[in-house]
């Protein structure tokens, strides 16, 4: 565990819901993404947009970012459930977090009329992110 891992549970202690939103065990599709696919997702900068912030183990891709967690070795450090909550919503985790909530089209602000009551990501989206995710050791 982390530094901002131990605040996040520390605060979560703090707020009355321990754990309670730490994980999304079950995949939102009912099945296993695609690893291949959910590489090429993180890699681009047109759909997940993740190297804008992270940095990560795809050395083709220069001007990675420095903003957020490396994703090197985030399959050793965090559970197939853990990785899909922080896509999902990652303020369920930490509420001050400045990364986007993928899979949520509700309760969001200042949201342009032709993008209203849709998520950035589909779920399949997010399971093949997570799949290649799982796979960094």
């Amino acid at each position: 565990m982390n530094w901002c891992e131990a605040c996040a549970i520390a605060f979560s202690f703090v707020a009355g819901n321990a754990f309670a939103s730490d994980s999304i065990p079950a995949s939102l599709t009912g099945a296993k993404g695609d690893p291949a696919r959910g590489r090429a997702i993180v890699a681009n900068r047109q759909v997940g947009l993740c190297l804008l912030c992270h940095s990560g183990p795809i050395p083709e891709e220069r001007f990675q970012g420095n903003l957020a967690p490396d994703l090197t070795a985030v399959g050793a450090r965090l559970s197939e459930g853990q990785i899909r909550q922080r896509i999902v919503d990652p303020t369920k985790v930490n509420p001050q977090s400045i990364m986007p909530a993928y899979y949520k089209s509700e309760g969001l602000v200042r949201v342009a009329p032709a993008y209203r009551g849709k998520t950035v990501l589909t779920a399949e989206q997010i399971e093949d992110i997570v799949a290649y995710l799982l796979t960094l050791k």
